[in-house]
């Protein structure tokens, strides 16, 4: 198979396992410790506002609504994890898929708290890193949980890719 292809599948499914394993934390979040979670319509519906020439809100939520905004939503959510899949190997190189370790998935996956906290959040309206909603120190909070699950999902995902590749090559 050709690397470089290798490495896109690797990076593919590090990304979707991640970001599954976020989700997963998220219905946990949700059903056993009764926290809110994200709600990927509004991150559909500032994507579709996009293709309207629309990028920042006074309150997403009181924006128009977009056909199918939560299905977009989480295409975009998915395609963003596979995304940051893609830097942790830019980064580390392809070789940290055959051995993988922690803490460079650590660093990425918290580094991505950088997303929401000065893109999303200001471009919903909530202000940097949440300042503008209700309950910021909450909201941080919930994002640095959830991006410290993509976190661990990164290194669950390489460690699983290493494994069934290492059994089947």
């Amino acid at each position: 198979m050709d690397s470089e292809f290798h490495t896109f599948l690797a990076a593919l499914v590090v990304g979707i396992l991640a970001t599954l394993f976020m989700d997963l934390w998220a219905l946990f979040q949700s059903k056993v410790l009764k926290l809110p979670v994200a709600n990927f319509a509004l991150v559909g519906r500032w994507i579709g506002g996009m293709a309207k020439g629309r990028f920042v809100h006074d309150n997403i939520g009181h924006a128009v609504p977009v056909q199918g905004e939560t299905a977009l939503g989480w295409m975009f959510h998915y395609l963003t994890g596979v995304v940051y899949a893609v830097l942790l190997i830019a980064i580390t190189g392809p070789d940290w898929l055959m051995e993988p370790t922690i803490m460079p998935a650590i660093a990425v996956g918290l580094g991505t708290l950088a997303a929401p906290f000065l893109i999303m959040q200001p471009a919903f309206g909530f202000g940097i890193a949440a300042s503008r909603t209700p309950r910021p120190g909450r909201a941080r909070m919930l994002s640095g949980m959830a991006h410290g699950a993509f976190a661990i999902g990164l290194y669950l995902g390489g460690w699983l890719w290493s494994a069934l590749i290492g059994a089947t090559g």
